[in-house]
């Protein structure tokens, strides 16, 4: 009997502290947080500290949920990790349901204990679950680098230019001692081009591409399976059977999270007939150049999907180019699908849901299970069915009439140039913060305003993530996450304890560091106290990346031009970007921007800047109406000088009468006919005097005034005449009022206007019915009585009143 009221008053007790602590967080709803965040900077360290904690204490509850059994604990790093983790999490809660659930039973007496010796039978009868279930844990395994076992280990410190890796070059047509000459870049540095430049420029793809055909139907999924390749005979196998095929599909799986630059962890490769999984983790994987034997290949067409990275990846790790790409992501855009994804692509044309919870797992996990090998071969096993339908659908809605309404030349020369692009090492520039590593790039996509102090430990703790990140060969993001780094920045920590405080979560090599970096920031804060402000050094900085940018962009018109050049031999129709830029009014904002060409400083060739939409300084020039006033030039008035225009006004006039002018009407369009007021026929009843009262005013207001010729002496006749007019319309009026007001006052004596006086009896309001007391068993008949609320039955009910909810707050716990 204790131990039942002991177990209730624990429950009772946990239950009173989940109940208040829920109240308290429904108190503040999630999507005023931001708000928060925003109107007051010290509410930004409480809430990183208290997502830490919750953090911390979600990571040790699953890890001691799930110590002993079977299931694995969801690796969370971040809040990020947990959505991502969420079916393990959900696992983890699910197994300690369970257990509450057998506890309770055997508890109550439903089940019995099994003896040690029957459990121990059962446990050896049956497999291990944790071998047969497929594992949610295949993100960021701790597990060797394998960049150290490759035969040329990749160095991050090395900050000469980039040279490709190839050995030979099939399909070459400039030699490949001429391909890696060093040439002079617009930064005064040297830099290899793009070996296969000249050979992508140059080549022409296959006529099938341009003609519709019916779609090849793809191999079931279930009944075949895929050649793994992880020894280098099974690569030239796999490279003898690709050189026979028209049409091959390709694609990456790349990890980034324990490596600084990242690597390319598995490729996929499909035909027709055949799927090929390639281990690219091997020591030997620069061996894989032989497949520029097939993807140098321009009469091999290769099928990609989102091929930007793709291209820098294959071209950094194995010496790889492709020459013929075609990407379905840029088809799909170009067709204007909802979604562009390759997952949408396999439920919309294959009927395929790819499990994309393994998108961002660990590749580099070997032996690779099953579930994440099915994943990457279904990538590839159906893109080349999907490609046919793409192909047809864009020659189908292709419009050769309309620039750019060639849908399926737009997908092919976007194809090219990515496979233009050329991989240069990330440099990083401690004093201007230049580069996709920088502390620039990093403080525009993410804005801040720090004092001297905080700007220069900003600066100081980017550098020494930065330079720790290349020495461990570990991911920016893994050494120190960003919010941490503005976290720092903002606190300035100057002892351990405070440090400790707003670092969460705390890497191991962060922590093995941790006195360094407090060095660090001392010494930062201390130089900062002299150092330049923040918006003076981005501002000096500014052009500096606006002329990247700029090269860039025109890096990019010009291969462009040269890929339409050597395509196409006569001229054709203008991009759409040589029509914007020379269109005189936007199509969208009118004559308010006149043209684009006033804003090339803006250099809106780049991809980053092509959304933005330059406004120029709002005048009241820029809203005129230029078409009109060319045309208003154009036609020059034939009429006297001396003549003025219905609308001039002149400040000349000496008499209060001169000052009196009518102006034509807005929606007027009659002339007055040529009829003198003065034989308008005169009629003694008053009806008959409003109604010409009426016509006389109408002609008066569609009076269409035309601009008068001849000498000053007529103008100033007309203006006596409109004035006259004017009068007369007034005395009307004032006429037709006086008439009105008597005809009144002879319907209230109960005499009509037209009758003499008691022909008609009065109304006898003393013994009239009572409409308040009407019978009410005839209050819905004519003959019994009237009831006024008789039209108020029909009329439509108003909404019930509810009660109005109260925004971040829950009705669920009252009190």
């Amino acid at each position: 009997m204790a131990t039942e009221n002991a177990f209730k008053d624990m429950k009772d007790g946990i239950s009173s502290v989940l109940i208040d602590t829920t109240r308290t967080a429904g108190q503040i709803s999630n999507e005023d947080l931001a708000f928060h965040r925003s109107s007051n900077p010290s509410v930004i360290s409480l809430l990183e500290q208290q997502n830490t904690r919750l953090l911390q204490l979600a990571r040790r509850l699953t890890r001691t949920a799930t110590s002993g059994t079977d299931v694995s604990a969801p690796q969370l790093f971040n809040i990020d990790s947990v959505e991502d983790n969420w079916k393990g999490i959900v696992d983890v809660f699910d197994n300690l349901l369970e257990k509450a659930d057998a506890c309770l039973d055997e508890y109550t007496g439903v089940i019995r204990r099994l003896s040690p010796t029957l459990e121990e039978k059962i446990k050896k009868a049956a497999p291990l679950a944790g071998k047969q279930r497929p594992s949610q844990a295949y993100r960021t395994q701790n597990i060797a680098k394998p960049q150290l076992l490759f035969a040329k280990v990749p160095t991050n410190d090395d900050s000469t230019p980039f040279k490709p890796l190839l050995r030979s070059k099939p399909h070459a047509v400039t030699p490949l001692e001429e391909s890696l000459t060093p040439v002079p870049s617009e930064d005064g540095s040297t830099q290899h081009k793009h070996p296969y430049e000249t050979e992508i420029k140059r080549s022409q793809y296959l006529a099938a591409t341009y003609v519709k055909s019916d779609p090849i139907p793809y191999l079931p999924y279930e009944s075949t399976k895929a050649t793994l390749v992880d020894t280098l005979e099974a690569v030239v196998s796999m490279v003898q059977e690709l050189r026979l095929a028209k049409e091959i599909a390709v694609d990456l799986e790349h990890h980034d999270e324990h490596s600084y630059i990242g690597l390319v962890s598995l490729m996929q490769i499909s035909t027709r007939d055949k799927d090929w999984i390639v281990d690219t983790l091997k020591p030997w994987r620069q061996e894989l150049q032989i497949l520029n034997e097939v993807f140098a290949d321009p009469k091999i067409l290769k099928i990609f999907h989102g091929a930007f990275m793709d291209m820098i990846w294959l071209q950094r790790d194995f010496g790889l180019y492709v020459v013929g790409l075609f990407d379905t992501f840029h088809a799909s855009r170009s067709l204007g699908y909802p979604k562009n994804s390759l997952a949408y692509l396999l439920k919309h044309f294959a009927g395929f849901d790819a499990a994309k919870q393994y998108q961002m797992a660990d590749w580099r996990v070997r032996p690779l299970p099953e579930e994440m090998f099915n994943y990457a071969r279904s990538d590839t096993h159906f893109l080349l069915y999907i490609y046919d339908n793409l192909r047809n659908e864009l020659i189908e809605k292709s419009d050769s009439s309309q620039p750019d309404g060639n849908l399926i030349e737009v997908v092919l020369n976007n194809s090219k140039e990515e496979t233009l692009q050329r991989y240069e090492r990330p440099l990083y520039d401690p004093q201007r913060g230049l580069g996709t590593m920088g502390w620039y790039n990093m403080l525009c996509r993410t804005p801040a305003l720090f004092s001297r102090e905080q700007f220069a430990v900003f600066r100081a703790v980017h550098q020494w993530r930065d330079e720790i990140a290349r020495q461990e060969d570990e991911s920016l993001h893994h050494i120190m996450p960003k919010h941490v780094l503005y976290s720092i920045a903002r606190e300035m920590p100057l002892d351990m304890p405070s440090l400790l405080g707003c670092s969460h979560p705390m890497s191991n090599i962060f922590q093995k560091r941790k006195k360094d970096l407090l060095g660090v920031i001392k010494n930062a804060k201390m130089v900062g106290a002299t150092g330049p402000e923040m918006k003076d050094l981005m501002q000096t900085v500014y052009p500096v990346y606006v002329d990247r940018i700029k090269s860039n962009g025109a890096r990019q018109a010009v291969a462009k031009s040269a890929i339409v050049k050597e395509e196409q031999q006569a001229p054709q129709a203008s991009s759409r970007s040589d029509l914007l830029a020379r269109a005189d009014n936007s199509n969208f904002w009118g004559s308010t921007i006149r043209s684009l060409g006033d804003f090339s400083r803006l250099h809106l060739h780049d991809e980053s800047l092509r959304l933005f939409l330059p406004l120029p300084q709002l005048t009241a020039e820029i809203f005129e109406d230029h078409k009109a006033k060319q045309t208003a030039a154009l036609e020059v008035p034939t009429t006297d000088p001396s003549s003025r225009a219905e609308h001039q006004y002149t400040k000349d006039r000496k008499s209060k009468e001169d000052d009196i002018f009518v102006v034509k009407r807005a929606g007027g369009s009659h002339k007055r006919k040529a009829a003198d007021q003065s034989n308008t026929p005169e009629s003694s009843s008053p009806n008959a005097d409003d109604e010409m009262a009426d016509v006389a005013d109408k002609e008066i207001d569609e009076m269409d005034i035309s601009p008068t010729a001849g000498n000053a002496n007529q103008q100033i006749e007309a203006d006596r005449e409109l004035q006259r007019t004017a009068e007369e319309k007034h005395q009307r009026r004032l006429e037709k009022k006086r008439l009105k007001k008597e005809k009144l006052l002879l319907q209230a004596e109960g005499v009509a206007a037209n009758q003499e006086p008691g022909e008609v009896e009065a109304f006898d309001y003393a013994n009239a019915p009572s409409l308040l007391h009407a019978p009410r068993e005839n209050a819905n008949s004519m003959e019994g009585g009237v009831n006024p609320y008789n039209k108020s039955r029909d009329i439509p009910k108003g909404m019930r009143k509810t009660k109005r909810e109260v925004g971040g707050k829950s009705l669920t716990f009252k009190g």
